[in-house]
């Protein structure tokens, strides 16, 4: 499976962008789907996660409240709706495909970026004030 991210841009401080992760080349149907972003000079930051099905999503702090994760088996994606974007916001988005089902049930498992097995390319997010 190949993933990739898109939907990434320039946007002004309390704009939305929704992003995007397509998988290629098999199905992620089965499996609990992440988003990571990454700021220049810092570590991988968990966002929000959410289980095969779609029906439990788990956000990280800095994702509550602002922005939703949600997928569609069908198309074979996952998206992330960003909302009342900070110029914290700024980094490069990932998505990514968890290891195993227990993954997401652990808050520190589904906050590792370890703990993600397939990860596509990033799609930057750009914020200014």
């Amino acid at each position: 499976v190949q993933l990739q991210a898109s939907g990434g841009g320039l946007v002004q401080a309390g704009g939305s962008l929704r992003l995007s992760c397509a998988a290629s080349g098999g199905t992620i149907r089965a499996y609990g789907m992440g988003w990571f972003r990454q700021a220049p000079g810092k570590e991988r930051e968990f966002v929000p996660a959410i289980s095969w099905g779609g029906g439990n999503t788990y956000y990280g702090e800095s994702a509550k409240g602002r922005l939703t994760i949600s997928r569609d088996n069908a198309k074979n994606a996952v998206f992330l709706q960003m909302n009342s974007l900070k110029p914290e916001d700024t980094a490069v988005y990932y998505c990514a495909v968890a290891r195993s089902v227990g993954t997401l049930l652990s808050l520190r498992a589904r906050s590792t970026p370890s703990s993600y097995e397939i990860w596509g390319r990033g799609t930057r997010v750009t914020v200014s004030s």
